[in-house]
């Protein structure tokens, strides 16, 4: 019998070279000019997603992601009442300077690298813990609940 579970990539490679990579796909994604922009963009966003996830999720996504990652995202203290996906980005617009169009490329990038190594079922999961908006933000639908 075959069953699919996910190594979190941090497992399969050296602790650097996990995040240099979600560095390198963040660049990519997100078509900035360095690696440094590339992590000064990681960083804003992963402290932003850690004042808002809580519980479970946040402990296993911080588990799958690379660990200069997951410090990134557990040293924040989670905000008691949740921002909806567009609050979201208008607050890392503030805290960076920058346009909220440029908060919502950046979230964008940053949330591709981040389901690369969490894997569906935990995004699933963490977007049922937030307020509307978020999905989009991670790249997907946003589905509504039926009354």
């Amino acid at each position: 019998m075959i069953t699919h579970v996910r190594e979190p990539l941090e497992q399969q490679q050296p602790n650097g070279a996990a995040y240099e990579q979600m560095l390198e796909r963040v660049r990519y994604e997100g078509a900035y000019p360095t690696r440094e922009k590339a992590e000064e963009v990681v960083r804003l966003v992963l402290s932003g997603l850690g004042r808002q996830l809580t519980g479970d999720e946040r402990v296993d996504l911080a588990a799958c992601l690379p660990v200069e990652a997951a410090r990134v995202l557990t040293a924040q203290i989670p905000d008691p009442q949740p921002l909806t996906g567009w609050a979201f980005v208008k607050d890392l617009a503030a805290r960076s300077g920058a346009s909220p169009a440029t908060a919502r490329w950046d979230t964008g990038s940053v949330f591709a690298a981040v389901t690369a190594h969490a894997g569906p079922d935990l995004i699933t999961r963490i977007l049922s813990q937030f307020p509307t908006g978020w999905a989009l933000l991670f790249g997907r639908a946003e589905l509504t609940q039926a009354a």
